[in-house]
């Protein structure tokens, strides 16, 4: 038997072969940050003070700025605050807390990207009803529900992953605490937890992606069947920022998660587009094609004046 020391810290490697550029990568992370956190508060103030943005989509479109408000908040400050100089050490806490936020706020993007395409199912496939389908009370259940499922799932990954001992060596080779960078350094059998994190992910994953695919194969043959070329038109565009969004969350998914073998630089790179990019692209892809988010925007920040004459 040999003596082991128990692991009370973390070492974020941060990403690799980027010495010398810090000062550099502090300010792209830092600008792409505050333009996340921008265009996802600007998209919050057009929702809540316009009425007619009051609808289930717009409705699941706030939850998902919220989600990219806080996702990329969950692990990029830390990563901002060591290209600066401060020390890349974590707690043990603040690394099992970073596992946590990430993947439940990973895992609430997919259900509510899932949720989302249901909500376009409804409206494009049963325009009728849809007031009836997509009431108050069935997207407050589905809000819920993609929150607790999503706490569920992280709450199960970070105690496989954080049940295990760590010692001796501490070394992240990432510059935040994810599954596939903290099992090595376990000092135990790893088997049970990485069986678990892939299904657990992988299932999650597949299930959601599947029933968006379901939900867009209705949609598509809905369309179609639209005898104008301008309403075709108009529903395609209604669907296409959901597509382009979904694109860009399961790439990364595939890339990290669902591969045999893992490259530390490759996960990283994609691990600081997921975290950073995105974010500050949905505002982007939902706000430049969509006119009633404008015109809301206008409204919230240049009000009209009336003026009374006498």
């Amino acid at each position: 038997m040999r003596n082991h020391t128990p692991v009370t810290e973390f070492l974020l490697m941060g990403i690799p072969h980027t010495k010398g550029l810090e000062n550099v990568l502090f300010s792209i992370f830092l600008g792409l940050y505050l333009l996340t956190l921008l265009g996802n508060l600007l998209i919050l103030l057009a929702i809540l003070t316009s009425p007619t943005l009051h609808t289930p989509m717009y409705f699941f479109l706030g939850n998902l700025a919220v989600f990219d408000i806080f996702f990329p908040s969950a692990n990029s400050p830390k990563l901002m605050l060591c290209l600066i100089g401060h020390s890349p050490t974590i707690s043990y806490e603040g690394c099992a807390s970073q596992l946590f936020f990430y993947h439940f706020l990973g895992c609430t993007e997919c259900f509510l990207y899932t949720v989302m395409a249901y909500d376009r199912f409804a409206a494009i496939c049963h325009p009728l009803r849809y007031t009836l389908i997509m009431n108050h009370r069935v997207c407050t259940v589905l809000i819920l529900g993609t929150w607790m499922g999503s706490c569920l799932h992280a709450s199960i990954l970070t105690f496989l992953v954080f049940k295990l001992p760590y010692c001796d060596s501490n070394k992240v080779e990432n510059f935040f605490c994810d599954i596939p960078v903290m099992l090595p350094l376990a000092c135990a059998d790893t088997t049970l937890a990485q069986s678990v994190s892939f299904t657990n992910v992988g299932v999650v994953a597949l299930m959601c992606f599947l029933l968006i695919l379901t939900s867009y194969t209705r949609i598509v043959i809905s369309i179609l069947k639209i005898s104008s070329s301008e309403g075709r038109c108009r529903a395609f565009s209604t669907c296409s920022a959901h597509l382009t969004s979904i694109l860009f969350f399961y790439v990364p998914v595939v890339l990290i998660y669902l591969r045999s073998a893992s490259t530390p630089w490759l996960d990283t790179v994609v691990q600081v587009l997921n975290n950073l990019v995105t974010p500050s692209l949905n505002p982007l892809i939902y706000t430049l094609r969509n006119k009633d988010v404008k015109l809301a925007l206008r409204k919230a920040l240049i009000p009209e004046r009336h003026i009374c004459r006498e």
